[in-house]
């Protein structure tokens, strides 16, 4: 599948070239399989198939996720999230802190989270709970975040103290996030351009999904509907790359991480 072929696929779908540039030859491979196993060998054809097969049409869509992450990615992000935004929840006298994580991949992000609310509780900086709606349109992903096993690669950033409390070691480098970090999470199915969940969140995480890999057409009346979700003066997370796009809400950049943003009432 050469990049012509490619981009009549990301035009079917409205997705944006810019975002699926730098990782087409993954994408490409996971498509190339896809058609293969229908015995498809043109992209017309393909298209064709999918047109009139909806369930192909999302196993096409979920091949063409891109779950690369890790824990504690972008380090300042988490230090932030740490010294000051959820010990400014934490104030609110909120017994529960809610968070999406929308497009949770294998569930890194979730339980970094996790470990830094453990830490405030532990230091009795923060009294509230944590629940996470963790959402993801690929149930391989999921699957793979319920189970909590990582590579050792997927915790590099994750310090070696951190690592012998959160963490136990099942078989030659690979971990498993321990039973505690595990509960007050939801783990979904959800297709990012479908409705939100019916809950209001003090925290969203919506980093390198929507405004990363769509197009403005379907990525700015999605960013509304997700952007309801978040209360009054709740936190967008945002991926390093990544800037807002058109929203009916304002929204004030935090002004230690330029990749967090405060709505506003």
């Amino acid at each position: 599948m050469d990049d012509t072929q490619f981009r009549r696929l990301l035009d079917y779908f409205c997705f944006s070239w810019n975002g699926y540039r730098k990782v087409r030859k993954g994408a490409k491979k996971r498509i190339r399989r896809h058609m293969q196993s229908l015995n498809c060998r043109h992209i017309s054809e393909y298209i064709d198939l999918m047109d009139a097969n909806p369930e192909l049409r999302q196993q096409c869509e979920r091949a063409m996720t891109v779950s690369i992450s890790r824990f504690f990615r972008d380090r300042e992000l988490w230090r932030t999230l740490k010294e000051d935004i959820l010990p400014n929840l934490a104030t609110t006298g909120t017994p529960v802190i809610r968070a999406w994580s929308a497009g949770c991949a294998g569930g890194e992000e979730v339980y970094s989270l996790k470990i830094v609310h453990e830490q405030l509780v532990q230091a009795k900086i923060c009294e509230a709970l944590l629940w996470i709606f963790a959402s993801d349109l690929n149930p391989e992903n999921l699957d793979r975040a319920r189970n909590g096993i990582y590579t050792e690669s997927s915790l590099r950033e994750v310090p070696h103290n951190v690592r012998l409390l959160f963490f136990n070691s099942v078989r030659r480098r690979q971990y498993a996030v321990k039973k505690e970090l595990t509960s007050n999470i939801q783990w979904q199915w959800h297709h990012l351009l479908s409705d939100p969940p019916d809950t209001t969140f003090h925290l969203l995480f919506l980093r390198n999904n929507l405004l990363t890999y769509y197009r403005d057409e379907l990525k700015i009346p999605a960013f509304q509907r997700i952007a309801k979700t978040l209360s009054g003066s709740g936190y967008l997370i945002v991926g390093a790359h990544e800037k807002l796009t058109d929203s009916q809400f304002e929204f004030v950049r935090h002004p230690r991480n330029p990749h967090i943003y405060q709505k506003q009432p």
